[in-house]
């Protein structure tokens, strides 16, 4: 069913789409060529949705201009042709009038395909389409070498395909990517879920992901909000045309809280497939709270197009350059605070073990759950190994997200919690996203993140080093 009933394939606009495209990729080679020898490549954008620390550079950036939109949409065949550094946002704006959605459609909406393809991304649908890389047919990359080079599963370059993701523009940025999409109804229902111990939940998840399907009802989104060891949820969506009311968590209610009620009974809601696709973007999860915006008296003022992630982002970034809420806390008398603010994965069999050590030895909550498995392709086929993020092709995980703060305590070592942290994933069998503070030893990275495979890749598509390499990217500080 197509949600505003545009149908086919449009040759004019497919012919201007990729003309447009190859204009954005000439402006983006002239840009490589200007930067001067030695100097680190760099992308020259002012938005970024990762939390480690960048390295400071003088140099110009790469011109990625006119890689911002879809280049064209084929919904016979339910495939797009998309610019690397089209947001998410744009992307979901395009293919929803057709009837479709990209197959994992991360929750923030700056984040970038091409982001999401080379650092990671998960959200609700993760655990039947696996992650954003896992439906991409081609990919172009513009490599260290300078060279554009197309990657595909089976071609040339398919040790490319494998290894670009979780590379983080180390290897080289993505300039366009062919992804699969899939058909969705115009509304999702909502089942909200209430346990009271986290083993149940764990046991519930594990059941939900191999079946897909509750209680006699499919399931086809499926996420989780952890508030205490006494209160979680599961939300099970599922799509849906039937007509009827929905709800709004762009205004005065907040998502999040919808989710919370008292005893064993299920509580439904119903958005359209558009609002629950940004379910979390309004508040960015719960951090808007940081803010005052989930306040009444100061959400009522505060205008609607501020109400969004990129604004927020924008906020703490601000806080990040000029301290400002470490200088609120000394007033007060308080210490300083650790950034923790991490992306996890353990095997689901391990998510109660997991989430008892968290709540017990680091202060925050809530904290996101997200199930996810490797997708298989074609009948009956295997999922495909991911070097530089190698997570078992037949086994369920969980992502736990947690985006907070802690007070530092005098004496422990920088970055304490974080550290605590990434020993817990690695003793419990997990992995870790690199989007934000890392604190491994060089031998630690290299067994969690590619190690020799990693070598060559570097070694065949960026052999005069123009770009950091992964430890020196995600860990090391400049």
């Amino acid at each position: 069913m197509s949600l505003l009933g545009k149908a086919g394939h449009d040759p004019a606009a497919y012919e201007s789409g990729f003309a447009a495209y190859r204009a954005g990729v000439s402006r983006l080679l002239e840009s490589y060529r200007a930067i001067p020898a030695g100097a680190d490549v760099r992308l020259a954008k002012k938005t970024s949705n990762l939390f480690r620390a960048r390295a400071r550079n003088t140099a110009p950036g790469l011109d990625v201009s006119g890689l911002t939109k879809v280049i064209a949409v084929d919904p016979d065949a339910r495939t797009a042709d998309v610019a690397g550094m089209t947001t998410y946002e744009d992307l979901v704006a395009t293919t929803l009038p057709y009837g479709l959605a990209p197959l994992v459609v991360p929750q923030l909406k700056t984040i970038t395909l091409g982001g999401a393809v080379t650092g990671l991304g998960i959200e609700s649908t993760s655990f039947r389409n696996g992650l954003p890389h896992e439906s991409v047919l081609e990919l172009d990359v513009l490599t260290g070498a300078g060279e554009i080079v197309t990657a595909t599963p089976d071609g040339e370059h398919a040790d490319l395909f494998r290894g670009f993701p979780n590379s983080y523009g180390t290897l080289g940025y993505s300039t366009r990517l062919k992804i699969e999409l899939e058909p969705v109804e115009p509304y999702v229902a909502l089942r909200h879920l209430r346990f009271h111990d986290l083993g149940e939940l764990e046991a519930a998840l594990t059941r939900i992901v191999t079946e897909r399907d509750h209680d006699g009802e499919r399931v086809d989104y499926l996420d989780g909000v952890v508030f205490s060891a006494g209160e979680s949820y599961l939300t099970l969506g599922r799509q849906t045309d039937e007509p009827g009311p929905v709800s709004d968590y762009t205004g005065m209610d907040i998502y999040y809280r919808s989710l919370q009620h008292e005893g064993g009974t299920p509580k439904h809601d119903r958005l359209t497939i558009h609002d629950y696709l940004w379910r979390w973007d309004t508040d960015w999860f719960w951090c808007s709270r940081a803010f005052g915006t989930q306040n009444p008296k100061i959400r009522r003022f505060w205008p609607k197009r501020y109400r969004r992630s990129s604004f927020y982002w924008k906020l703490i970034a601000l806080d990040h350059r000029y301290h400002i809420g470490d200088k609120l806390e000394a007033r007060k008398g308080n210490p300083p605070r650790e950034r923790v603010v991490q992306d996890i994965e353990v095997p689901v069999e391990r998510t109660a073990d997991f989430m008892e050590w968290f709540l017990r030895e680091i202060p925050i909550e809530p904290i996101w759950l997200c199930p996810l498995r490797l997708r298989r392709t074609g009948s009956g086929g295997s999922a495909r190994p991911w070097p530089l993020y190698p997570l078992h092709p037949d086994r369920t995980y969980v992502n736990a997200g947690f985006w907070s703060s802690v007070p530092i305590t005098s004496g422990e070592i920088e970055g304490a919690a974080n550290r605590a942290i990434e020993k817990a994933v690695t003793d419990f069998g997990g992995h870790k996203s690199l989007y934000s503070d890392s604190y491994y030893r060089q031998d630690e990275f290299a067994d969690l993140y590619g190690g020799d495979d990693y070598i060559q890749l570097k070694k065949r598509y960026d052999p005069d080093q123009r770009l950091l390499d992964l430890y020196s990217k995600a860990v090391q500080r400049k």
